[in-house]
């Protein structure tokens, strides 16, 4: 059986700038990563492989340089890469990026039974959480979101069980296979990949399938397809500090200071004092 893990090719966010004219992202010169929300997702399927004895393959939808991530998810013990590349695939919104990454997992399906689609919570640059979800209902899988925990996969009953971490609880959820889960990075601690994996990596094929492969209606990917656009990336303003009471030494001092200030600004009231 198959286990498939979905990643993304992420800017790395501390470095990103901005065009002041034109509001677009400046990717000349940025580096860029494994989403971090991916890897554990990663992580979570090679130790499925180690239980079980699936075999993983990682998909990723981006420009060819996606490669290299692909290669790091090899490296790591994935047995199989595909690359979903095309200029037709640009611009996607998580509506659109969903029905290509929905596709390839059904044509993988095809010649594999698929037990699971482990995806990461959400993505660092576009912070929506809606790909995963998007995947599952399109392809008519269990959807088990936020999950922290994968407590018992039966194969023979055909169920999963998994914990999911909540706004100060947790839930215990059983739902049948397939399944999608979407995973927070508490769940684990990935692993690093050792040399001769690195090494074999380097010389490892990752499948390319682009829309000619895929043979989707331009209408429905892209930028085509996509229900919103980004019109525009800026960075947040944010008004500048200030140090209040440089050099003084009482403790008592700084803090009347740091009070007269607040009160000035009508941020705290006497009263409440």
């Amino acid at each position: 059986m198959l286990v498939i893990t979905c990643i993304k090719q992420v800017p790395d966010t501390t470095q990103v700038k901005t065009d002041p004219v034109t509001g677009t992202l400046i990717r000349e010169g940025v580096p860029f990563i494994v989403n971090p929300f991916d890897t554990p997702a990663l992580e979570e399927s090679l130790r499925l492989k180690d239980k079980y004895g699936f075999r993983v393959a990682v998909i990723s939808m981006g420009p060819p340089n996606t490669e290299v991530s692909l290669k790091k998810a090899l490296a790591l013990g994935a047995d199989e890469a595909v690359l979903l590349s095309d200029r037709a695939f640009g611009g996607a919104d998580t509506l659109a990026t969903s029905k290509v990454l929905a596709e390839a997992i059904g044509r993988l399906s095809q010649k594999e039974e698929v037990a699971v689609v482990i995806c990461g919570r959400q993505s660092i640059d576009g912070d929506t959480a809606q790909v995963g979800p998007g995947i599952a209902t399109r392809l008519g899988y269990s959807q088990l979101t936020l999950v922290d925990q994968i407590q018992n996969l039966d194969l023979s009953a055909k169920k999963v069980r998994v914990r999911r971490k909540l706004e100060g609880r947790h839930e215990i959820v059983e739902a049948p296979l397939p399944a999608l889960i979407t995973v927070v990075r508490e769940i684990n601690q990935p692993r690093y990949p050792t040399v001769p994996m690195r090494l074999m990596a380097e010389d490892a094929e990752v499948i390319l399938w682009d829309n000619k492969v895929m043979d989707l209606a331009k209408e429905s990917i892209g930028l085509k397809g996509s229900a919103t656009q980004v019109r525009k990336i800026f960075s947040p303003e944010r008004a500048k500090g200030e140090i209040l009471g440089d050099g003084l030494n009482a403790p008592e001092d700084a803090a009347k200071l740091l009070i007269d200030n607040l009160v000035e600004k009508d941020i705290l009231s006497l009263e409440q004092t």
